[in-house]
């Protein structure tokens, strides 16, 4: 039991990045300490993400908000959130990060930063590429205690990535603030949307990110929900494609690589650890982040105050104005349901990277309308799964699988 608990410590730690690990007396694979991990999350999220405003003057075509230019009079006030951070440090969930909209928005930001410093969160801050972030902005938030800038680039070129943005000058405007932030040693993290833009220059745009000196590169496989529609999604083998490329870039660069809203990426990755030979127990911060997922480690609260298990699952489990947000994610049917792996179905219930990957359940939702329903973009097929597997034609060609059980036979 001292061995289980001193790897669940490391694996959980926010100091002790662990690329791999033997595992210990006890311990005999990774899917042990899958559970100890899933035992971890019931408790806490090991990210919580508040939507500060809905606000922002950038049109982005996949815009999980539907964002507009002006701030919605119902969002949170100053009180209502250092009262919901006191919450997360309460827990002490290890990230928290400040997104919208556009959360410079909002005059209060350098406050809000502050603040959740001063109470022991490690806090970030996901803001649009607009002049509203100025150097002089960039040193505040350095000085409240700011751990991580993230901002995003979806495309190699300034053309593509404005028509994406919505804006023109937002690429240049975007490099501009990222080299300001290296310069003032703020950590940096790039976000890259997958897309018919970025998928055929993967590898340029991974070469690009090693001039910005980042910290993590995350590549967003589409969900459509909000702006984003399915016309803007890749194909489940393209998707495919572009992981294994992924997987390859990482292996040569100096910052890490992780997918948001795609886990099925994590298979791929234990894949490799298994055919190289080398231990798969990971630990969970930054590319090491294996086994978070919508609900599972992962926690949103809108800029009203709602509850969500990911800001791409629109399934309200509460309100912080009525219930504490940690007491939504620990108690919640939702929640518990989309912590429980093995109440997966179709092909995601029967494979066996399910307590890893789990698909991505915003996805699910969106295309299905069905929380535990299998990832629509995940072509892989477990050798288990006896159900049949249905290709329909998406919007403007894409080919997208959905997966449905074997008819039961009495």
């Amino acid at each position: 039991m001292r061995d289980k608990k001193n790897l669940l410590r490391r694996l959980w730690s926010n100091r002790t990045p662990l690329h791999h690990a033997r595992p210990r007396a006890g311990i005999s694979n990774w899917h042990q300490a899958c559970s100890l991990i899933h035992m971890k999350f019931e408790d806490r999220p090991f990210i919580a993400i508040w939507e500060t405003t809905q606000a922002c003057d950038l049109v982005c075509k996949h815009c999980r908000a539907a964002a507009r230019p002006q701030r919605d009079a119902g969002e949170l006030c100053t009180r209502e959130a250092r009262v919901m951070l006191d919450d997360f440090a309460e827990a002490k969930v290890p990230l928290v990060i400040l997104t919208g909209g556009d959360p410079a928005k909002r005059p209060d930001l350098f406050e809000l930063i502050q603040y959740g410093s001063k109470i022991g969160l490690s806090m970030g801050l996901t803001p649009s590429a607009t002049p509203l972030v100025t150097p002089t902005l960039l040193q505040e938030l350095k000085d409240a205690g700011l751990q991580r800038l993230a901002l995003s680039i979806d495309g190699l070129v300034p053309d593509v990535h404005d028509r994406f943005r919505g804006r023109e000058g937002s690429f240049a405007r975007t490099v501009q603030i990222l080299e300001t932030a290296y310069a003032l040693n703020i950590s940096t993290q790039v976000n890259t949307t997958l897309h018919a833009g970025t998928i055929p220059v993967l590898d340029k745009l991974s070469a690009f990110m090693s001039t910005l000196g980042i910290s993590l590169w995350s590549l967003f496989t589409i969900v459509p929900t909000g702006r984003a529609t399915e016309s803007l999604m890749p194909s489940a083998e393209a998707i495919e494609d572009a992981y294994l490329q992924i997987l390859h870039l990482s292996k040569n660069v100096p910052y890490a690589i992780k997918t948001t809203a795609g886990p099925h990426y994590r298979r791929l990755a234990l894949e490799e650890r298994k055919a190289s030979g080398r231990d798969i127990v990971v630990g969970t911060r930054g590319k090491q982040a294996m086994w978070v997922n919508e609900g599972r480690g992962f926690l949103f609260v809108s800029h009203r105050g709602e509850v969500f298990p990911s800001g791409f699952l629109p399934v309200s489990c509460g309100n912080i104005r009525e219930q504490s947000a940690i007491e939504i994610y620990r108690t919640h049917p939702t929640f518990q349901l989309l912590r429980d792996s093995d109440s997966l179905k179709g092909k995601c219930g029967k494979c066996t990277y399910r307590h890893v990957c789990g698909g991505a359940r915003a996805r699910a939702y969106a295309m299905t309308g069905d929380l535990m329903a299998s990832d629509p973009v995940c072509s892989y097929i477990p050798p288990s799964f006896s159900g049949r597997v249905d290709v329909f034609q998406g919007q403007r060609g894409n080919h997208l699988q959905v997966i449905q059980p074997a008819a039961r036979t009495e």
